[in-house]
């Protein structure tokens, strides 16, 4: 049981920045002058039957408290910050929410937010494995709920200098995140960095970008025996190596009980010069022949460019260091749902440039979402625009949809008037297509990240609550303090109002 297992020993002889950030290919829109999708201010709808106006997606807060961060403590002890920026990753299940930021995580009961488990390291789920899964706490972690089995799914890899490399992965017997798991090593020989995960009915498919070395390899994709992993059993992977042309895939990841139709692959997507690419992953687990991967097909969106050019100039309140746009990849997660009617989407988000001039570091940063559909046949953009109600920036973003399609996007927000904040924008299903609005704060920080670090939380995460399948809980970083190992995380619950 691991709320009953020793954590593992946390080194804290040291500061350090979380492994490498490294980059992945992309090339900027190279005619682009200004975002024709942009959303640059607020909306209203008028409601179905009424005269009046009101904000689109009106929305009722859950619980909100902070997360793995400085100053937190729990059942296990009290945090102490080594590393930054945090990599924030969290879900929530049936009863509880777990949160994984960089190599410690906590357990939460969804109902109070109270911690019941944590922070403990995240090699302590891996403990007396033979491999550097147990004696390597080198993070990048992943947190899914796999809704349809009611388990928890957790993973993080193990990059020891000079390999071999691991990701290691943990699957609970229950759907208690304090019980015990069933743990696997999938081992690669370049670096496994920046993994992304997501459940699909046939496998847990997985995304990489493979350094050897400090060179770029391509990303690799993978797909995790699920069943056999479900049930304890030893367990294989089949994947697929791609050309150093192709980076920062995410893997499409089930929202809902409503399963996608049988044989559907699992879908994969990245962002390309005014396009996004997709792919379709089947895997067959009695006859390897039969496995695919199959693409890239474009999918034409409204040309967009870069934020920051897809390195650094987020500005920040009282200070000259800029965070980074991340804009170089799409942002977790690629999120999946099946509807009663018959039609799926799969929504998704990243950091583009919002202003006239075609200079890197000027404007400012929207994040431009997008809503797929008909992947399987021929994949096409429903809705898509480019958030930016103000000319602060809005960056770091992760998106989903509840069981009626209504839409929750949360990021980071910061400008030279401003500290980074946390925030969300809402949209009914039934609200005009192409915007959001009802931006809502979770927190405003109170601090500025210093000490000459530009990366700012490397990815955030929202899932919905597999239980009434209308709430949403965000979880990314903020700062209370100007500082830089002094970071703090969030965890909001909220829900759109008339979802049931």
């Amino acid at each position: 049981m691991l709320r009953n297992a020793p954590s593992a020993p946390i080194d804290l002889s040291v500061w350090k920045e979380a492994k490498d950030k490294r980059r992945v290919p992309y090339q900027d829109s190279p005619d682009h002058l200004d975002d024709a999708v942009a959303q640059t201010g607020h909306i209203s709808a008028s409601r179905a039957g009424g005269a009046t106006s009101a904000p689109a997606a009106p929305t009722t807060t859950g619980l909100g408290f902070d997360g793995v961060g400085t100053g937190f403590t729990g059942p296990n002890g009290t945090f102490s910050v080594r590393s930054a920026p945090p990599d924030t990753t969290g879900a929530v299940g049936a009863t509880q929410y777990v949160q994984w930021v960089n190599t410690s995580l906590a357990v939460f009961n969804k109902s109070t937010g109270a911690a019941v488990y944590g922070p403990v390291a995240g090699n302590t789920l891996f403990a007396g494995m033979p491999n550097a899964c147990a004696t390597s706490n080198d993070g990048d972690p992943v947190v899914l709920y796999d809704k349809q089995a009611n388990r928890w799914v957790l993973m993080q890899f193990a990059v020891p200098t000079g390999g071999p490399y691991y990701q290691c992965v943990a699957v609970s017997q229950t759907s208690d995140a304090t019980g015990a798991y069933d743990r696997y090593a999938f081992q690669y020989t370049g670096f496994n960095d920046y993994p992304k995960a997501g459940v699909w009915p046939d496998a847990y498919y997985v995304s990489y970008n493979i350094f050897n070395g400090n060179t770029f390899g391509g990303a690799k994709v993978c797909a995790l025996d699920r069943a056999a992993m479900l049930a304890g059993a030893a367990a294989t992977q089949q994947c697929f190596q791609l050309s150093t042309a192709f980076g920062g895939l995410l893997p499409s990841d089930l929202d809902g009980q409503i399963l996608p139709p049988a044989g559907t692959p699992n879908f994969f997507v990245n962002i390309a010069t005014n396009k996004l690419n997709l792919w379709k992953f089947k895997v067959d687990w009695a006859n390897t022949a039969n496995t695919t991967f199959t693409g890239p097909t474009a999918i034409a969106v409204s040309s967009f460019a870069a934020a920051c050019g897809g390195g650094t100039c987020v500005p920040q309140a009282g200070t000259n260091q800029t965070l980074d746009s991340l804009a170089d990849r799409a942002m977790y997660r690629l999120a999946y749902r099946r509807f009663a009617d018959g039609h799926d989407a799969l929504v998704v988000n990243h950091a583009v440039k919002i202003g006239a001039t075609n200079k890197p570091s000027s404007g400012y940063s929207g994040t431009r979402w997008y809503e797929i559909r008909n992947a399987n046949t021929t994949p096409t953009i429903y809705q898509q625009s480019s958030y930016a109600p103000d000319t602060n920036h809005r960056w770091m973003g992760s998106i989903a949809m509840d069981k009626q399609g209504n839409i929750a996007l949360g990021y980071s927000v910061s400008g030279s008037g401003m500290k980074p904040a946390i925030r969300y924008a809402t949209r009914l299903a039934s609200d005009p297509l192409n915007t959001l609005s009802n931006e809502t704060t979770i927190i405003q920080g109170g601090g500025a990240q210093g000490r000459s670090l530009s990366r700012w939380g490397d990815y955030s995460h929202m899932s919905v609550d597999p239980v009434d399948d209308c709430t949403f809980w965000y979880t990314t970083e903020y700062l209370k303090t100007d500082g830089t190992f002094n970071w703090s995380t969030r965890i909001a619950s909220f829900k759109i109002n008339g979802c049931q």
